[in-house]
């Protein structure tokens, strides 16, 4: 009767209320003192049902986890709590530590099915005094430990449907700003200018004879430095505009209406009187 965690038979027990509920509550004695919290479920990996809770006990017994028959409980829902009949802190403290699943075989499980076996029995539980063998065990030989008291746990749960809205990021497009060089044919005009030499001849007015000294002397020459201008045109490259790119955010309300379920209970009285209580 091999066992496994609850993880490994059902890996997608979340999806089943019940298991996910009870993996996280907190256990309790008869007397409302906490003795833990639920650590994990351990499964009959031949039959798929459950067979024991592994609680760890916390502050109650520092750093120790323990096997919990699942016959040995009952469920408050409401208040997300398992209590145990009949538990006590002496138990707690007799019962074989559990630290690996390899280790729990016949004579670890009979060491923790002694523990609980009295409390069964002082508990009202029919308990036979049998003596077990180990090739012939199975669980339903002891109901008192291994069948969940239905009676005292039954419950049956409202659901309803809700609208659930969330939000959704996606690439709705893309924009893209690039440049490119067009060419055109640029002009400017540069006034410049150039300077050229005038000769002008004219005849002297007075006709009196003289003797220049400067008269009939070969190689005199006049001389006069001519200048021009020519256009220095060359190309700049200068900022003529200054593009800007930045996103705003455009808010925009969506409604949606979609058909909701919600579950209501039908009573049959039988001519009976119900009490109804708000927990």
């Amino acid at each position: 009767m091999p066992l496994v965690k609850i993880d490994d038979y059902y890996p997608e027990y979340r999806e089943n209320n019940d298991m996910d509920d009870i993996k996280n509550f907190d256990v309790y004695t008869d007397g409302d003192d906490k003795v833990g919290s639920v650590f994990d479920i351990l499964v009959d990996e031949d039959t798929g049902r459950l067979r024991y809770l592994i609680v760890d006990t916390g502050f109650w017994i520092f750093g120790k986890k323990v096997l919990l028959p699942i016959g040995r409980i009952n469920v408050d829902y409401n208040d997300k709590k398992i209590y145990v009949q009949g538990l006590t802190k002496q138990q707690v403290e007799n019962l074989p530590n559990f630290d690996d699943l390899e280790k729990v075989d016949y004579d670890y499980e009979e060491q923790v099915r002694s523990i609980y076996r009295p409390t069964a029995a002082t508990s009202g539980m029919t308990q036979e005094t049998t003596a077990y063998d180990r090739d012939t065990y199975n669980y339903s030989l002891e109901p008192s430990l291994y069948d969940i008291d239905e009676q005292n746990n039954q419950s049956l749960k409202l659901y309803e449907e809700r609208l659930v809205a969330n939000k959704q990021r996606h690439k709705a497009g893309e924009v893209s700003i690039s440049k490119h060089v067009e060419t055109e044919t640029a002009r400017v005009a540069v006034p410049v200018e150039k300077e050229r030499v005038v000769i002008e001849r004219t005849n002297p007015t007075s006709t009196t004879s003289s003797n220049p000294k400067d008269a009939f002397r070969e190689g005199e020459v006049a001389r006069m430095e001519i200048y021009e201008e020519t256009p220095d045109i060359r190309k700049e490259a200068v900022v003529r505009e200054e593009v800007r790119v930045k996103k705003i955010v455009d808010r925009d309300t969506v409604e949606a209406q979609e058909k909701v379920r919600r579950e209501e209970l039908d009573i049959d009285t039988d001519g009976r009187p119900i009490e109804h209580k708000q927990l």
